[in-house]
């Protein structure tokens, strides 16, 4: 979706105001009446609200040295706990990146401290991912960071409508996801 139009608003919604994704589907109406622009109405403002999600969450990250990348494969080490690491495998599940995105965060992470590589007490063949005291600190204190930006972050709803809100969102992405 093109978020750099600049095009005069379209009818305003709910909240009193157009935004970007009003003035572009508005122009798609004139463009392409043909075409029903409407599923842009919400995919579009999804994704316009992930971008700017995802600036907030890496400026507050920052603070850290920390990308959201490398956030995300510390965090997930943190929540396993105290079972011990996890291969490269089992991160890659839990994370969204590729294997040579991995490899190289997982380089740098170990290259400060913070991630170190350990043969795996099952399969001495392979590796094992686990944070380092290091590593523990950061990620403990960058979480309160994030937890705070998220907390900010959320739109200023009622308790119940973001609850339905987060209900409709999950039921999209178990759907986006099946």
């Amino acid at each position: 979706m093109d978020t750099t139009d600049s095009l005069a608003p379209d009818a305003p919604g709910e909240a009193g105001t157009a935004d970007v994704v009003d003035r572009i589907v508005g122009k798609w109406r004139e463009a392409r009446p043909d075409l029903d622009p409407s599923p842009l109405e919400l995919v579009g403002r999804v994704i316009v609200l992930a971008q700017h999600l995802e600036r907030s969450v890496e400026a507050a990250l920052e603070r850290h040295g920390l990308s959201l990348g490398q956030f995300d494969i510390l965090a997930t080490l943190r929540r396993n706990g105290k079972k011990g690491g996890l291969t490269p495998t089992q991160l890659l599940e839990s994370v969204a990146l590729s294997s040579g995105g991995m490899t190289a965060r997982l380089d740098a992470l170990a290259d400060g401290g913070f991630v170190a590589r350990k043969p795996n007490p099952d399969d001495r063949r392979m590796v094992v991912i686990e944070l380092t005291a290091k590593g523990r600190r950061l990620i403990d204190n960058a979480t309160k960071t994030r937890f705070k930006e998220a907390q900010t972050s959320l739109p200023a709803l009622a308790p119940s409508e973001l609850a339905t809100l987060t209900d409709l969102l999950r039921k999209w992405l178990a759907q986006a996801a099946g």
